[in-house]
C-alpha cells in the first residue's frame, strides 16, 4: 500500500491521504477510515489513479457527496475515490444538458428550473451528486433519473471510457447496470430536459423542496431513505405503523419526522445504525411478513 501511495503522490493527481476518516465525507457522519483516500482533480488524473490502483491490485470504490452511504466503523479496505471538484462541468445546449458526475444534484435542479427547463423538479431536495444519482437511479415524487438520462459517460476499471445509452444503463428501481453487471464510475451524464414555463417549474420544485423539508430530517446527519419501498407498500408507513418512530439504539434513532430515515443524534456509530436496521427488519417481518431491503449502500470491513 505504501508503494502505491508513493506512486499516487508522485503522479500529482489531486488529493491523496492515508487513513482518512470517511465520517468526514458522508451525510450520516459515521464510518472509519479509508486505507487510501483519493480526490482526483480531473478525468486524466482519475485515469492515472485507476491505472496505479489496478497495477497494485488494490480494491477500490467511488463515492460522491456521501449520501445514501453507510460506512463501517472498521473503515474501507483499499482505495476510496471521491468524485467532486474537477468533475463539475456544465454545458446547456437547448434542452440537452451535459453535466459532470461531481456536480451537485440540488444545484443543478435549481439552476435548470431558473432557466425554464423541466425534468429535474423531483431532484430539488436530493443531496447527492449527479454521478451518484445515475449510479443508483435516484428518484422522488414519482420520477427518477431514468426519465431524463440520454446516456452516461463511464470509466471502467480497465481504464476504458465509454458512453452508455439509457438502455445500456439498465435502470430499474434505485439501481443501474453499474451496481449489477458493469462496475464503473459515472464521469458525466447527458440529460434530456423539456422547455416549459419558468415560474411553473420553479413553483413545482419549491413545493417538492418544502415537502421534503417538512417531512424528512435533512437538518440532521442522515443517509436518506434507509429501506427500499416494498411496493405497493411503503417502508416508512410500515415502520411507523409498527410503532418504531423515535426508537433508538445508541446514537442512532428512527426519525420522528419520517420513519424510513435513521438520524445520527451526535454519538452514533455505524454499528448503532446497522443494529437499528436489523431490528427494524425483524419487527417488520414478524408483524407483516415483509422482508425490507436496504436502499442505503453499506460498505467497508466487517467488524
Amino acid at each position: 500500500m505504501k508503494a502505491m501511495v508513493k506512486e499516487l503522490l508522485s503522479a500529482h493527481i489531486g488529493k491523496v491521504k492515508e487513513m482518512e476518516p470517511l465520517a468526514n465525507h458522508t451525510t450520516m457522519k459515521v464510518g472509519g477510515p479509508a486505507d487510501v483516500f483519493i480526490e482526483p482533480d480531473s478525468v486524466e488524473s482519475l485515469k492515472k489513479a485507476m491505472a496505479i490502483i489496478q497495477q497494485h491490485e488494490v480494491p477500490w470504490r467511488a463515492i460522491g457527496r456521501g449520501s445514501n452511504l453507510l460506512v463501517s466503523d472498521a473503515g474501507v479496505e483499499g482505495a476510496v475515490i471521491k468524485i467532486g471538484e474537477g468533475f463539475d462541468e456544465l454545458h446547456v445546449d437547448g434542452e440537452t444538458v451535459t453535466v459532470g458526475g461531481g456536480y451537485s444534484l440540488v444545484r443543478l435542479a435549481t439552476l435548470m428550473s431558473k432557466q425554464g427547463l423541466s425534468g429535474l423538479e423531483f431532484a430539488g431536495g436530493i443531496p447527492g451528486s449527479v454521478g451518484g444519482a445515475v449510479y443508483m437511479n435516484a428518484g422522488a415524487h414519482g420520477s427518477d433519473m431514468s426519465q431524463i438520462v440520454k446516456r452516461a459517460l463511464i470509466l471502467f476499471s480497465d481504464g476504458t471510457i465509454e458512453w452508455l445509452t439509457k438502455e445500456e444503463m439498465e435502470f430499474a428501481y434505485r439501481t443501474s447496470v453499474l451496481q449489477t453487471k458493469r462496475r464503473g464510475i459515472c464521469l458525466a451524464a447527458e440529460l434530456q430536459l423539456t422547455s416549459g414555463n419558468r415560474e411553473e417549474i420553479m413553483e413545482k420544485m419549491r413545493k417538492n423542496k418544502d415537502y421534503r423539508r417538512e417531512t424528512q430530517p435533512w437538518d440532521k446527519p442522515c443517509a436518506g431513505s434507509i429501506f427500499r419501498n416494498p411496493l405497493p407498500q411503503y417502508a416508512g408507513k410500515l415502520i411507523e405503523e409498527a410503532g418504531l418512530k423515535g426508537y433508538a439504539i445508541g446514537g442512532a434513532k428512527i426519525s420522528e419526522q419520517h420513519a424510513n430515515f435513521i438520524v445520527n443524534t451526535g454519538t452514533a456509530t455505524a454499528k448503532d445504525v446497522l443494529d437499528l436496521i436489523q431490528f427494524v427488519k425483524t419487527v417488520v417481518y414478524e408483524r407483516y411478513g415483509i422482508h425490507l431491503q436496504t436502499e442505503v449502500e453499506i460498505i467497508g470491513r466487517k467488524l
